[in-house]
């Protein structure tokens, strides 16, 4: 039996929630870097301090995905996680513009991360679990869209409360009213959005699920394997960790690669002690999992990999980028800076625009015609084009370009990987794998924001603008990794 196909109503309140979650990251992506450096981080710092997003994705995703494909209560299965991450996050937003230090900043942010992941991880899950196959494209479309308009939401609110004469400057050390104000919105939005979703959706319960069969691979419960290579991952780690504290001179550069190489170690410790015992536990699952995921989410593991590495080179450094080289100013105080720091803001609401759009008009109708990895090796070519652009431009309006290319990019890379993935997982794991998917995402935020800083101290350390150029070779890399994406034939039209 078929799932029963969604009302446009039903849509739209399942996908509610990506409008508070939406405006919440937007608020992050363009506004995060403006704050820390107005409490007085420099650029090298900016990666390291942003390492709130991934490592709570790395530790929060898997772990909440396994959780949610257990859950059953009242407010069935996936919307418990939903309500409780919104409610944390809508605390946090109220206290990080007013934090007053950079430390309890980045605490916040970490709290504030920690939240939205509660929120978002079981979001796609959400969505293939009320749609049927042959809709899921679109659902997965309109959540761009919706989110589209909380992305534009959370970037353009500190340049529209600056129009309506809402203070943009603050004195050192202090952040400006409009993005005070922003916040305080955003947290709104959140609650909002999330609560909608919430008390206006209903899922299917277990028993539900497991009696339609329109839903991927049959439901499966694999043999659990436990890897055994944790001892190699441990004395790599170790020693590369002491390679890094007798030869990394620079302090910040020593601590953002000791999270790199102690990590390694942690992880083979992990399995070591997985390995060790014969009791099944959430880890004996994750790792069990990881190992037998399959061929295809390898492959588009590999993409998100790299796509996701030059995503995290432009976000800290957009900012300190458009300031510098096209509004001329790196002091946070001045006039200059932060209207360029609104800017940002524009660009980024541009984007989000673009891509909720396209989400729904274009990607659709280019994967009906050419197939969902052909379409989405296009929209990475629009990508690498529009971060060299970057490069070059010194014209604020001109930066429209590039920018419209990002959102392109965005909205297939939103869409197409999940299509082509969620028809190759197993129902009853959808949760877990989408978590362990997620891993691919975070990892190299994590490679980025430990690495880059040393990078920049050491090759351009007054050049933020290059990081673009590293950022585009890391796409070209995406690109050629989607080339070994090789969907079934029965799932290439699947834009309905």
């Amino acid at each position: 039996m078929d799932k029963p196909r969604k009302s446009m109503g039903a849509l739209i309140n399942m996908q509610m929630m990506g409008l508070g979650v939406a405006s919440s990251f937007a608020l992050q992506e363009s506004n995060t870097a403006r704050i820390f450096q107005t409490m007085g981080a420099d650029l090298g710092k900016l990666p390291f301090l942003m390492l709130a997003g991934p490592v709570t994705g790395l530790l929060m995703q898997p772990i909440i995905g396994h959780y949610s494909d257990r859950t059953w209560g009242r407010l069935g299965r996936r919307r418990p996680y939903f309500l409780s991450g919104a409610i944390c996050a809508m605390l946090a937003m109220f206290v990080m513009p007013n934090a007053g230090a950079l430390w309890l900043a980045a605490v916040m942010l970490w709290i504030l991360d920690f939240s939205l992941n509660a929120t978002m991880e079981p979001g796609r899950a959400f969505t293939s679990e009320l749609t049927p196959m042959s809709q899921r494209a679109f659902a997965f479309g309109m959540g761009m869209l919706i989110s589209g308009g909380g992305q534009v939401v959370g970037n353009l609110a500190p340049s529209v409360l600056d129009y309506f004469r809402v203070a943009n400057v603050a004195p050192l050390g202090h952040i400006p009213d409009t993005v005070r104000y922003s916040y305080y919105i955003g947290a709104i939005c959140t609650i909002l959005g999330v609560g909608w979703t919430v008390f206006s959706t209903r899922e299917y319960s277990p028993a539900e699920l497991a009696a339609f069969d329109d839903d991927g691979p049959a439901q499966v419960e694999n043999p659990v394997v436990r890897p055994r290579h944790g001892l190699w991952w441990l004395i790599a780690g170790v020693a590369a960790t002491a390679l890094v504290w007798c030869f990394m001179a620079d302090p910040i550069s020593r601590y953002s690669l000791s999270v790199l190489t102690v990590g390694c170690a942690l992880f083979g410790l992990a399995q070591m002690l997985n390995a060790a015992t014969t009791k099944t536990t959430l880890l004996t699952h994750i790792f069990s999992d990881l190992v037998q995921m399959p061929l295809i989410m390898r492959r588009l593991a590999l993409v998100h990999f790299f796509t996701w590495i030059a995503l995290f080179i432009r976000w800290p450094y957009t900012t300190p980028v458009i300031t510098q080289y096209v509004f001329h100013s790196t002091d946070t105080t001045s006039a200059a800076y932060n209207e360029g720091a609104n800017w940002v803001g524009v660009l980024n609401g541009t984007y989000s625009l673009v891509s909720a759009f396209v989400a729904v008009l274009l990607i659709p109708a280019l994967a009906r015609h050419f197939g969902n990895v052909k379409t989405h090796i296009g929209c990475l070519c629009v990508a690498i084009l529009s971060y060299l652009l970057v490069v070059v431009i010194r014209d604020r309006y001109t930066l429209f370009i590039p920018w419209v290319g990002f959102g392109i990019a965005w909205a297939s890379l939103n869409m197409l990987p999940f299509v082509i993935l969620t028809r190759a997982l197993p129902a009853n794991k959808l949760g877990i794998y989408l978590g362990i998917f997620n891993f691919f995402i975070v990892l190299p935020q994590i490679l980025v924001a430990t690495t880059i800083g040393p990078v920049l101290r050491a090759f351009f350390p007054h050049e933020p603008i290059w990081t673009f150029l590293i950022a585009a070779v890391a796409t070209a890399l995406a690109a050629l990794a989607m080339l070994r994406v090789h969907e079934p034939e029965e799932s290439i039209k699947t834009m309905h």
